[in-house]
């Protein structure tokens, strides 16, 4: 598949004309989280999927949030009068519920005023939350130290880190406390709901006037990244094709992808990216119209 694949690869970046891998370093960090297949590299590519649209769309509804790197961006950017953030995990949810309920400062300040060290580390995620604000800060505290931000049951505190520096290698204290305080700033763009992907879908799925970006998670080699990743994968293609809106899925590039995709009438495209590896790889991009895709 692969080889055939590479004549409809997409490459970088804000133009109609592209051509190379997109460096994730000139796109704007807006999430607070740092996820496992992360989807900053996919920014730009949203973007000119947003604007192909035959009108802008109304809402904007990611039902696999987690970081919800790509809701932000529509959000900051306006490309969409509101956006919709939908997540099953708790702790993520917790998280999302505080920055857009009015705690946010507070949180910010928790994150400012914290002195990281492995004891106080342990000490905060070893706690029982006693309030939504606690379990907020443990959240974003264990998805910062932990190794590759994997929040699931089993994962370990980063050692070495980058440069030695072990757990501080990912906290940025100031960094993530301005984060935080910006999506505060547009809370009144974006509305969250803790629930099932598969539940919103069915309930969105009729409204013409919504787009959907939907990045189910996923397991590596039987390795769990994610509290919630066991996914009926086909059934998800199946609801997507009955989506009214313009929906876009990303997912690897698999046989079983491209066989559902077929099954189900959605178009594929294979994208150009770079692994957190630095490796090279194809992902696939799957949609109800990848016209925007065509040089």
């Amino acid at each position: 598949m692969a080889a055939a694949a590479v004549q409809n690869t997409l490459f970088e970046v804000e133009s109609p004309s592209l051509s190379t891998i997109i460096n994730v370093a000139s796109v704007p960090k807006r999430s607070v989280f740092r996820y496992p297949g992360g989807k900053t590299w996919l920014v730009p590519h949203i973007r000119r999927w947003i604007r192909s649209l035959p009108r802008a769309p109304e809402i904007f509804i990611e039902p696999f949030a987690g970081g919800g790197i790509v809701g932000l961006t529509i959000a900051f950017e306006s490309l969409a009068p509101r956006v919709l953030l939908i997540e099953k995990d708790a702790d993520v949810a917790a998280v999302w519920r505080v920055m857009l309920g009015g705690q946010a400062a507070v949180l910010a300040n928790r994150v400012r005023s914290f002195e990281l060290s492995r004891k106080t580390a342990l000490a905060v995620l070893t706690s029982r939350p006693r309030t939504l604000l606690d379990r907020a800060f443990v959240t974003l505290l264990r998805n910062r130290v932990q190794h590759g931000g994997i929040m699931a049951p089993g994962a370990s505190l980063m050692r070495d880190g980058e440069n030695g520096k072990g757990i501080q290698s990912r906290w940025y204290a100031e960094t993530l406390a301005r984060r935080i305080e910006a999506i505060a700033g547009i809370r009144d763009r974006i509305s969250f709901q803790q629930t099932d992907a598969f539940t919103a879908l069915q309930i969105y799925k009729h409204a013409a006037n919504a787009a959907f970006f939907i990045d189910p998670p996923y397991m590596v080699a039987g390795r769990r990244l994610y509290r919630h990743c066991d996914v009926d994968h086909r059934q998800l293609f199946r609801l997507a094709a009955q989506v009214r809106g313009a929906v876009l899925m990303t997912y690897d590039d698999t046989p079983e992808v491209s066989r559902w995709a077929g099954e189900y009438g959605l178009q594929i495209k294979y994208v150009a990216m770079k692994s957190r590896q630095h490796t090279e790889k194809l992902e696939a991009v799957i949609g109800n119209d990848l016209a925007w895709t065509e040089d």
